[in-house]
């Protein structure tokens, strides 16, 4: 799945930049319908409400744990790939925090609650696209998604669907947890199960169909 074509550098920013608004617009989406978020997006609103530390600081929070993850997972610190992951991590995260305080002041939230499934369910789609773009690009990737790339081709061939349902275990247990202190959840609804069924397909699909010229690339690191 490497590509074999060295993609000018002009063309993997405009990628990637292009990859970030539509991953913060897909979260923002969730968070601010609250019918079920992406299943770290999920952890981080419930770790929010649990401890009241802003979203976006908790988003970051588990980046970094994430961080500490990916490198254990590798066996070696690679400071290239940490530098990019903080460098995607902290813009993100509270661009994910602001774009969804925007959407709430605009009371998308008070919509029926059809046009708000629909919604919820458009921001996983936009998500999942936003990972298969960057994720092709690789030249810096957020966390919880660079997890997902390592043991995608590390351990599972390839097979997205497989390596996003794994990735997805410690924001469930944060969430179970969260759910054992509060005694109720938030964030956890239609798009939440329409994440864990279809987000790691989708990821495929767009691997695919959504600038399909552009391919896998620097995958050599994960497997050295």
């Amino acid at each position: 799945m490497i590509h074999e074509r060295r993609v000018p550098m002009y063309e993997n920013i405009a990628y990637f930049l292009l990859s970030i608004v539509i991953n913060a617009l897909g979260n923002a989406l969730t968070v601010s319908i609250n019918l079920g978020s992406a299943l770290w997006t999920a952890s981080s609103v419930n770790m929010t409400y649990l401890t009241g530390i802003p979203v976006g600081t908790t988003l970051f929070g588990f980046g970094v744990l994430v961080m500490v993850i990916n490198a254990l997972i590798l066996r070696r610190i690679e400071w290239q790939r940490l530098i990019g992951n903080l460098i995607f991590l902290i813009p993100f995260s509270y661009l994910v925090g602001l774009t969804s305080q925007v959407f709430l002041n605009e009371n998308i939230n008070t919509l029926p609650v059809v046009f708000r499934i629909l919604l919820d369910c458009t921001g996983v789609v936009l998500i999942a696209m936003a990972i298969s773009i960057y994720q092709r690009v690789n030249l810096m990737l957020h966390p919880c998604d660079d997890l997902m790339q390592i043991i995608r081709f590390k351990y599972f061939k390839g097979s997205a669907a497989i390596a996003q349902l794994v990735t997805f275990a410690p924001p469930v247990l944060i969430i179970l947890f969260c759910w054992f202190q509060m005694g109720q959840l938030y964030a956890i609804n239609v798009g939440t199960i329409f994440a864990l069924a279809f987000q790691g397909p989708l990821v495929g699909i767009f691997d695919r169909i959504v600038f399909p010229a552009l391919k896998h690339q620097h995958l050599e690191h994960i497997n050295a």
